[in-house]
């Protein structure tokens, strides 16, 4: 697991390049009594859930999961 710390207004992109030509950028919006609010801006064909909502999803078969759980790492680093 890649860990990023950030502060309000600071974002973080995923992908963009490489075999992933899609770019995610996230945006921390507000932080405030132990809750962060996060700005997700991505293409409208992509797709984005909460982990639960994903979870129930998959296991209900009304979408294929990656083949891994989300515990899983997705690329290697370092």
């Amino acid at each position: 697991m890649l860990v990023l710390s950030r502060k309000n207004r600071e974002s973080v992109v995923v992908g963009g390049g490489g075999s992933f030509l899609g770019l995610l950028k996230v945006t921390v919006l507000e932080v405030a009594g132990g809750k962060v609010k996060l700005g997700f801006e991505v293409d409208a064909d992509v797709p984005v859930h909460r982990l639960e909502v994903w979870e129930r999803m998959c296991a209900s078969g009304e979408i294929g999961g990656r083949g891994a759980g989300p515990e899983a790492p997705l690329a290697q680093t370092g």
